[in-house]
Formats: C-alpha cells, sequence, structure tokens
C-alpha cells in the first residue's frame, strides 16, 4: 500500500520530519557549519565555548543548536525565554552546578528567542558562561547588538546566519518530494511563488508544500492562484519594535535620500502592509524633509505636515494615500543637507564659546546700570539703513567670524545661495568702509 502523509507512520508534520540528521544536511548555512567554517571547527575540536545564532525565522537556528548538542558530551537543556522565567533559569543552574561537581559534566544550554529575557534576566547568565557552569547557546531573530546586554555578548561568539534563498527552497522541497515519495503538484510559475512566499523561511515552505499536498486532488495541478487561495495571507516578517523596524525605515531613507522614487514607495508599502504605525512613518518623513530637503525645496515640510494632517482627518486606510503621496514628493524633490550640517557646526562652536558675551551694542538696555555699562550703544537698526543691511557685527567681540551654512546650488537653495553671497559682499563693503579688517 503507498505511503501517504495521512499513514500511521509519518504522522508528524512534514518540517520535523525533514529536520537535518548532521550538520552537512543544514541547507543555506555552509558558512557558519561547513567544514572550514568557525562553528564547524569548534564543534569538531569538541571545544564548543558560549555562541549568539542571529538569524530570520526558519533558517536553522534551533536545528543547528540540537546538532550541536549531539556532537558534544554536554547535557543538553533546551528552554524558550517565551515560557521561561528567573524560576525556570535558578533550577538549570543549580542542576548544572550539581551535575558539574558530581559527575564532572558540563551543561549546554539553548536559549530560544534569547532576546525576550529583559536585561536582568541576562545578568543572571554572566556568572555561570564565566565559571563554565554551563556553555549558552542564545538563539535570536533580533540584532545581538540592541537586544543583548553588552557584558554578555563579550563573552559569546556571534554567527550571523543566512536567510534561505531560492536555490536553498528548491533543495529544500526536493527533499520533500523525495520523502514523501511524491512529485510537488505545481506548476513552474507556482513552484517559484512558493518559493518568493516563504521569505526565506525554510519551515514555511515545508508547511506550505505539506498544504499543497493535502489540498490537491488525484492528478489536479496547482497554478498561482490556487496557492494564493492556499496561503489567503501571510504577515510580512516584521516586527515593528525591534530589528525589522528599524531596517526598513533606514531602507525608507536611504531611498528618498538617494531619490528612487520607487524603491522608497516599495519599503512604505512594505511597513504599512506589516502593520507599522503610520504616525510614525509620517514623522520619519517629517524628520526627512526638514533634514535631506531642507531649503532646497521649503515646501516639502510644508507638504509633510499637510499630509499629517490630512491622515489625521482620514486614518487609514483612506489617509494612507497621504503616506503615500509624502513619500513620492520627498522622493523626487532636490536634496540638500546644508541646514542639517551647519545645525552640528553651530553647536559644535557653541559648546567652545559657551562663556562668551554677545556685543553690547545688540543687547537691549531696560536699566541705567545697563546704559551705563554701553549696552545698546551704537546699535544699528537695519531697517534704517541703506540697502535695508547695516552690516554689523553680531558675533561675541574677540571672537573670528565663522562661517557655518554653505548653501548648495540645487533647487530653491540656489536662490538662499545668492542671498547668502550677497551679504556676505555687502558686509563685507560696509565694514570696509567703517575700516573694520574681516576675519574670514
Amino acid at each position: 500500500m503507498e505511503e501517504t502523509l495521512f499513514s500511521n507512520q509519518v504522522k508528524r508534520p512534514l518540517a520535523d520530519r525533514l529536520r537535518p540528521q548532521s550538520l552537512q544536511e543544514v541547507v543555506g548555512q555552509d558558512h557558519i557549519v561547513g567544514e572550514n567554517a568557525p562553528l564547524g571547527r569548534m564543534i569538531r575540536a569538541g571545544k564548543v565555548s558560549s555562541f549568539i545564532l542571529w538569524g530570520p525565522p526558519g533558517c536553522g537556528k534551533t536545528t543547528i543548536a540540537r546538532l550541536i548538542a549531539e556532537h558534544t558530551n554536554l547535557y543538553f537543556e533546551q528552554i524558550s525565554a517565551v515560557f521561561s522565567g528567573v524560576a525556570d533559569l535558578k533550577r538549570i543552574f543549580s542542576y548544572a552546578q550539581e551535575r558539574r561537581t558530581t559527575q564532572g559534566k558540563g551543561t549546554l544550554l539553548f536559549v530560544d528567542e534569547i532576546h525576550r529575557f529583559n536585561k536582568s534576566q541576562q545578568d543572571g547568565f554572566l556568572p555561570y558562561v564565566e565559571d563554565g557552569t554551563i556553555i549558552l547557546v542564545g538563539a535570536t531573530t533580533e540584532n545581538p547588538s540592541f537586544e543583548l546586554n553588552a557584558a554578555l555578548l563579550s563573552r559569546c561568539q556571534v554567527f550571523v546566519l543566512n536567510r534561505l534563498s531560492p536555490d536553498n527552497f528548491e533543495e529544500i522541497l526536493q527533499r520533500a518530494e523525495k520523502e514523501t515519495g511524491r512529485k510537488l503538484p505545481v506548476d513552474d510559475e507556482a513552484r517559484m511563488f512558493m518559493k518568493e512566499t516563504a521569505d526565506g523561511d525554510g519551515r514555511y515552505i515545508l508547511n506550505l508544500a505539506e498544504s499543497v499536498w493535502n489540498y490537491a486532488q488525484t492528478g489536479e495541478i496547482f497554478d498561482k492562484e490556487s496557492i494564493v487561495q492556499i496561503i489567503r495571507s501571510r504577515a510580512p516578517v516584521y516586527d515593528k519594535g525591534r530589528d525589522g523596524h528599524y531596517n526598513l525605515i533606514s531602507a525608507v531613507h536611504k531611498s528618498l535620500r538617494g531619490s528612487d522614487v520607487d524603491a522608497a514607495l516599495y519599503w512604505v508599502a512594505r511597513m504599512l502592509e506589516a502593520g507599522e504605525d503610520p504616525k510614525y512613518i509620517l514623522r520619519r518623513l517629517t524628520r526627512f524633509a526638514v533634514e535631506d530637503v531642507s531649503l532646497a525645496d521649503p515646501n516639502a515640510v510644508t507638504q509633510a505636515i499637510a499630509c499629517w494632517e490630512t491622515y489625521d482627518r482620514l486614518g487609514s486606510p483612506e489617509g494612507d494615500l497621504a503616506i503615500i503621496q509624502l513619500t513620492a514628493y520627498l522622493a523626487t524633490a532636490p536634496k540638500s543637507a546644508a541646514v542639517y550640517k551647519s545645525m552640528y557646526a553651530a553647536r559644535d562652536l557653541a559648546r567652545k564659546t559657551g562663556s562668551l558675551m554677545p556685543p553690547k551694542n545688540i543687547l537691549n538696555a531696560p536699566t541705567k546700570l545697563m546704559r551705563d555699562l554701553g549696552y545698546h550703544e551704537g546699535y544699528e537698526y537695519d531697517p534704517d539703513c541703506e540697502d535695508g543691511f547695516s552690516g554689523a557685527n553680531y558675533f561675541p567681540e574677540g571672537m573670528r567670524r565663522a562661517k557655518l551654512y554653505f548653501p548648495v546650488d540645487r533647487g530653491f537653495e540656489r536662490e538662499v545661495k545668492k542671498r547668502v553671497e550677497y551679504f556676505e559682499k555687502l558686509r563685507a563693503e560696509k565694514q570696509a568702509k567703517k575700516g573694520i579688517k574681516q576675519d574670514n
């Protein structure tokens, strides 16, 4: 009798049945577990030290940890930070110490989703990692630099696992076909669509393949639309409070700065589809309007505020169009970081010269004492001057004049540059008439 997915011998899910039995069977991670790779060499040498596996869901973190345990003479403990707390850790540490004392046997502790432990819980690992009571193997989908204590991170190597590629998925599907003894009943377009939909997750594509086998009638070949019906919807892999959040907004920002409107629209759409707070996106876009567009197009910030107000009035989904409009506007606007750079230059100068008083002539003198001290004496009211410009010095006395703002020759800032250059020229002429030597 032909074996089916429902026979008594194969009740386990396909993903579980195809779990690699050796490091050589792990797909897509040769740079970590290959013969000459760091982790591979560590295991073969039998000298395993604490490390962190960082990678997206379904790339093999848990499988690698399990296989490492099988290749060592260490007692294997496995917990998930999602379901475990301080009491569980204390119990594990106590047993590990007793095992080490009475049996001379070390413990390999695998902690899935280790980033879910808070900072104080992570601190609890330190003495036991440091004295060798446990070999810690942590698995995380989040950037360890942000989510793990520096002290713990300094005691662990970090291995970065790859997101699985279409070629990796093809290898996995071929293994699944060999395991079941059946060809996946999909056409070429549907097979490619399955790989794209899996979004780097090997576990997902195996679960999807199993669903296809379960749904397909004898002789039926599924097309792309049939796969869509099975999938229905799959939320993008994205945690709006963590690493995915920062990666995608960085992609938005860089695409806008590079004036790539299509890429910017794509990344903003990715964030909206993943459930990101639209107001967070609008806040970042408004910041971009004043940071990267700035005076090259002064209307950019007006457009940003208008689109933000539009979204507030309409809400989602109608207001999403305002976010898309603002994205397109900013991507195609001329760019200038001159004001942004001038802010840091001005603040740096202010830190260095913050004790210097303004010139007395530009200070108000509301009291007799202040008038006696020379406050406001000799102040020139610019609107009454020829050209509406006095050319006076407004920097502290004794301080060299500083050039902080360098407008670019793009967009509206081209006109601003002309004005700055005009006032610089006029200032030089007026100060020359007064016999004042220019510092710059």
